[in-house]
């Protein structure tokens, strides 16, 4: 096989997710684009991209300087095509941290259709499903965030992961009101997205300790190393990073030898697709440590985290951002979660389908390049 095709889609979900405290005074849109490559035997391999912010950043980087590593090579090449990006990034590309994963995606997914088999099978299967947890956005209120956890429990999902928003005694009164309503046992996480002082997430660890809370996630900017190194090791909890670092597995590695997580990130959107993912899936899993992959805000490429998370032993939950509806574009139907479960589909690759007909009507560009 051959890649003789790139397209892209530029799709307009028509709607801001983040409050005016986190959109800042630029533009926040929450646009995607639809890729898909084709090889010269006819078989496509298809993935979604973030445009947050600019779509039109993400459609440049990809045509300017993506597609043109990608033409003309064997998808199966995905390793030597993994690093000549690193090498076309360092040398002044800069790609935003969300690109080039779903190009990868797109590789695997071709590579597992002309095989036949199930994106995890073709990787290599651990299991085929995985327990959820709902992972909601940032709301206004207590009781808003209690709301969320008892409805997403009552429909069977098995845990909840709140993003508390500050001032830190309203992420408190979060956490402690959440713990209450659910009651003992249901597994809950905290993931503030945080600016905390070193003596603020002590203090917010301990309680979520006390609360049995499972982990607690992002109290810092991921770069704040000697910030989570004393953080581990000061508390008991779980501590959760890496989901923003750079530079994928070399990125994570700096944690890791600094003993700065105890529960690293990644996706297939924001670390370079099923190839960087499975590197720091594999690298976490030689210390010991477990891999929670993150959600990539978009429902198909969560059913790329889905397979990848199959494939490795080193992850516990699949993250579910809800409300669902809000990350289906452009994907046709729901994620398969049945009885508290997500499970992996069986068709080939990636195993589900876009929304062509919506896309052609949502489609704010579209751009072809050809061998």
């Amino acid at each position: 096989m051959i890649i003789i095709k790139f397209e892209s889609w530029w799709v307009e979900r028509g709607r801001c997710l983040f409050d005016e405290k986190r959109q800042g005074g630029a533009k926040m849109g929450w646009d995607v684009l639809a890729i898909k490559l084709t090889a010269d035997d006819g078989t496509e391999g298809v993935a979604t991209c973030m445009a947050a912010r600019s779509g039109g950043v993400t459609e440049n980087y990809l045509h300017d300087s993506i597609a043109p590593v990608v033409l003309g090579r064997d998808p199966h090449d995905r390793e030597a095509i993994f690093y000549e990006l690193w090498n076309v990034d360092r040398h002044e590309a800069f790609f935003p941290v969300f690109l080039p994963g779903p190009v990868d995606v797109a590789l695997w997914d071709m590579c597992a259709k002309a095989a036949g088999l199930p994106l995890h099978k073709y990787i290599g299967s651990f299991r085929n499903r995985l327990p959820v947890y709902a992972s909601g956005n940032f709301h206004s209120t207590v009781q808003e965030y209690v709301d969320e956890a008892l409805y997403y429990k009552e429909k069977g999902i098995l845990g909840y992961k709140a993003h508390p928003g500050g001032p830190l005694e309203f992420d408190m009164e979060v956490h402690a009101a959440l713990r209450k309503a659910v009651g003992p046992g249901y597994p809950l996480m905290s993931d503030p997205v945080g600016e905390y002082t070193l003596g603020d997430a002590v203090r917010v660890a301990r309680q979520l300790e006390r609360l049995g809370y499972e982990w607690f996630e992002e109290p810092f900017r991921d770069f704040e190393l000697y910030k989570y190194t004393d953080l581990c090791r000061t508390v008991d909890i779980p501590i959760a990073a890496t989901e923003t670092t750079r530079g994928c597995h070399w990125g994570v590695a700096q944690s890791i030898a600094q003993r700065a997580a105890d529960i690293v990130r990644a996706d297939v959107s924001w670390k370079n697709g099923v190839t960087g993912t499975l590197k720091i899936a594999h690298m976490a899993d030689g210390f010991g440590l477990n891999c929670e992959v993150h959600t990539t805000t978009m429902n198909y490429m969560d059913l790329a985290n889905v397979h990848v998370s199959c494939a490795i032993r080193n992850c516990k939950y699949f993250e579910y951002f809800v409300p669902e509806d809000q990350y289906r574009l452009p994907m046709k139907g729901d994620l398969p979660i049945r009885d508290g479960y997500i499970y992996a589909p069986d068709k080939p690759g990636i195993g589900a389908e876009l929304d062509w007909e919506l896309i052609g009507e949502s489609c704010h560009s579209y751009r072809c390049q050809t061998l």
